[in-house]
């Protein structure tokens, strides 16, 4: 039985693909259009899906969208009665088109599958799940864990932002939800535009950033912005915000509370953006932890499933594993928006269909490596059809040439096997680097991803080896847990080197693995693991073995609001339009200086800075 999920129509679509409740394949159409967050139709995804699955749309039993689009346009509504007139200018925006288009979604899904069946309406079984337990289902089901609670917190679905779930076996039971427009997400994404950055985009920046800061504005969010239970629940003062009746994200109470009105996007940051950051990101750490230890006493569950856009947010995950709260906690890869996709179909399998789940202690995305794979005849036709200078080596070779230019301090393509799905590169589609170098961080941010400086890279290291590195000695697959770099390892810091402030302390060494370690010593951890990538875990072990250092610098193959790259012609431009100096594409290997001058890019200016 085929199952096809589709989220859609808001930001990253996506599509994912079961047979016979397995997850076959799931990728976000961004990867295909180059279009960053793209929120159409998933044409291009449910084109690969089915090419990964072998079939038609004829032979798909069921089809399952992530949420209900008449409940999210019943909240439209009466946002708008609640509270006008003052909401009337974005309603009357939003309107034309719920109207055209995501009111009537049904017959645009009938219609926009039937064009891949080569008719005028795809006419099987469409099924439609709400959006938060299709989160709780992209959570849990795939989770190895036979029993959970399960808890979901992002921006809002159709009413719900922050939901607790308990999972037992194929059964997944909402127990209790936030309604909007009281959101942890939009609290956080507030925050994201007030330092300003891109909402749904910059959020990884506040986090980012908060380590350089001080949470002095906390307890004024606490006192004014949420009533904080201590449940977990919350409520918002809505008289601080302007999402629900206006375009913007905050309004002039919030700014006023917070004495300035937002940054402009660009002009330098302060010390003021720094504290703010820290300030948001040590609110929302309180908020998760108290609904964690809620989720524990109402469920009696020893093991947590998280998902939602709030359950990116590596380090709140990374401090709620080290209270032990529960004894284990497991976050869905995807776990925006995309996710939904997979979980709308294990939804409909488990739910819908009744179907048991198969346990045998892992989890079930197979390390997230569920996009397109390239053949290697088929590499090294398309890198020939784009001009490509490329020699064309053994396994081994790959291997011993890639930790050549590694140890060079060279910053190298790696682009191998099936694409990430996620917001997250694993080591399928990364850019790469020797993290022991001082310079490698600076360099890799200004040179060749073209973002901001402050902004810190996570490290990839063999499973087996991780403990001996940080503070961590669990599973960490998709770069979803932060945890400190090990005490022996750090390099202490002069009296003049501590008193630094901001941007100015990234420039200081602060362990054996500079360009990995943030300034807070912690480090935003992928264990990588022989069964899932044996031939990223292969690099690692060379590297090791030539260095002593089993850890890679581990960024994704892309520059600053480009999508993750998906196709060898997606390297190659790439490669072409940046300072990576090496590139390896399946066995294909690729030196700047072997490539034709006139096919170097101006990378740059090529993508809307996000």
């Amino acid at each position: 039985m085929r199952i096809l999920g589709i989220s859609a129509f808001y930001h990253d679509s996506a599509a994912a693909m079961l047979e016979d409740g397995r997850i076959v394949a799931a990728a976000q159409e961004e990867r295909f259009t180059r279009k960053k967050h793209d929120a159409a139709f998933p044409t291009n995804a449910v084109a690969y899906c089915l090419a990964a699955a072998e079939c038609d749309m004829a032979e798909v039993d069921h089809v399952v969208f992530y949420d209900k689009p008449f409940l999210k346009f019943e909240r439209l509504l009466e946002t708008y009665l609640a509270t006008s007139p003052r909401g009337f200018r974005s309603f009357r925006m939003a309107m034309p088109l719920w109207i055209k288009e995501k009111l009537f979604q049904k017959r645009l899904l009938r219609r926009e599958l039937g064009k891949r069946g080569g008719s005028k309406e795809w006419s099987g079984s469409l099924l439609f799940t709400e959006h938060h337990l299709a989160h709780a289902a992209s959570a849990f089901f795939p989770s190895p864990f036979p029993s959970a609670a399960v808890l979901t917190m992002d921006g809002v679905g159709e009413w719900c932002t922050t939901s607790l779930g308990h999972g037992r076996d194929r059964e997944l039971e909402i127990l209790k939800e936030i309604r909007f427009p009281h959101s942890l997400g939009l609290l956080y994404s507030a925050f994201t535009y007030y330092t300003g950055f891109r909402v749904n985009s910059g959020e990884y920046k506040v986090m980012g950033l908060a380590p350089y800061g001080r949470p002095l504005f906390a307890q004024k969010i606490l006192d004014n912005l949420i009533d904080l239970k201590e449940d977990g629940s919350f409520r918002l003062d809505q008289r601080y915000f302007d999402y629900c009746t206006g375009l913007t994200m905050t309004s002039p109470a919030f700014h006023r509370l917070f004495g300035a009105e937002p940054r402009k996007p660009e002009s330098p940051l302060t010390r003021r953006e720094m504290d703010l950051a820290a300030s948001i990101q040590a609110v929302t750490e309180e908020v998760v932890l108290r609904l964690a230890r809620f989720a524990r006493q109402e469920t009696g569950e020893r093991h947590l499933c998280l998902a939602g856009g709030v359950a990116l947010n590596c380090v709140v995950n990374g401090k709620l594993l080290r209270k032990r709260i529960f004894d284990d906690i497991w976050i869905q890869p995807a776990a925006g928006d995309a996710g939904g996709a997979v979980g709308a179909a294990l939804a409909a399998w488990h739910g819908y269909l009744g179907k048991t789940r198969v346990l045998d202690g892992k989890d079930r995305m197979a390390g997230a490596y569920l996009g397109p794979a390239f053949e290697q005849h088929d590499i090294e036709k398309r890198l020939t059809a784009a001009g490509a200078v490329y020699t064309v080596l053994t396994d081994d070779e790959v291997i011993a040439h890639t930790v050549d230019a590694l140890v060079d301090e060279k910053a190298v393509g790696w682009m191998q096997g099936r694409m990430e799905f996620g917001p997250r590169a694993l080591g399928g589609r990364s850019i790469l680097g020797d993290p022991r170098s001082p310079t490698m961080q600076k360099t890799l941010n200004l040179k060749v991803k073209y973002r901001e400086s402050f902004r810190p890279f996570a490290p990839s290291v063999r499973r087996e080896d991780v403990a001996e590195w940080f503070d961590i000695d669990t599973d960490s697959p998709y770069m979803l847990l932060v945890a400190d770099v090990l005490d022996r390892r750090k390099v202490p810091l002069g009296p003049d080197e501590a008193a630094l402030f901001g941007i100015d302390r990234l420039n200081v060494p602060r362990s054996e693995i500079p360009a990995v370690t943030h300034v807070d010593y912690s480090a935003r951890v992928q264990t990588v693991h022989q069964d899932t990538n044996p031939r990223y875990w292969a690099l690692l072990s060379a590297f090791k073995e030539r260095t002593g250092c089993p850890v890679l610098v581990n960024t994704s193959f892309n520059v600053r609001g480009e999508p993750i790259i998906c196709t060898p012609e997606d390297a190659f431009h790439c490669f072409m339009g940046t300072e990576i100096e090496c590139l390896t594409v399946g066995n294909c290997f690729l030196r700047k200086e072997d490539q034709p001058s006139h096919l170097r890019q101006d990378y740059k200016a090529q993508f809307e800075l996000d």
